[in-house]
C-alpha cells in the first residue's frame, strides 16, 4: 500500500478566473478519478473548512495498492488533463509519498 498526499495554492486569478473558481475546478476533476484509474483504494479531495486555519487551497490524500498502481496514476490519460489543468492554475504544490508499513 502507498499513501500520496499532495496539497496546493492556487494563484488568486489564473486562466480567467478567481482562486474559488479554479479551487472548485481542480477539485471537481480529481474528484472523477477513481472511477477512471485502477489501483485507488481512497482517494479524497479536500478543501479547507470555513473558519479554521489552513495553509493551502486544496489537497488531495489518496491511497493506492502498491508503487506500481501510483506510478500508472502519474500518467495515466484521465490524470494528464487534470495535471495540465492544476498546473495551470497553482502558485505552489507540496507532496508526500510513502508505505506506511515502512514508516513505522
Amino acid at each position: 500500500m502507498i499513501k500520496h498526499i499532495v496539497a496546493w495554492n492556487f494563484a488568486d486569478e489564473a486562466e480567467g478566473a478567481d482562486k474559488a473558481t479554479n479551487v472548485a475546478l481542480a477539485a471537481k476533476a480529481l474528484r472523477e478519478l477513481p472511477d477512471k484509474v485502477p489501483g485507488i483504494l481512497e482517494f479524497e479531495v479536500i478543501t479547507p473548512q470555513d473558519g479554521l486555519d489552513t495553509s493551502f487551497d486544496l489537497a488531495l490524500y489518496s491511497v493506492f495498492t502498491d508503487a506500481d498502481a501510483l506510478s500508472g496514476y502519474a500518467v495515466h490519460p484521465a490524470h494528464l488533463p487534470v495535471v495540465a489543468l492544476i498546473k495551470a492554475r497553482v502558485t505552489g504544490r507540496s507532496v508526500i509519498d510513502y508505505d506506511p508499513a515502512e514508516s513505522a
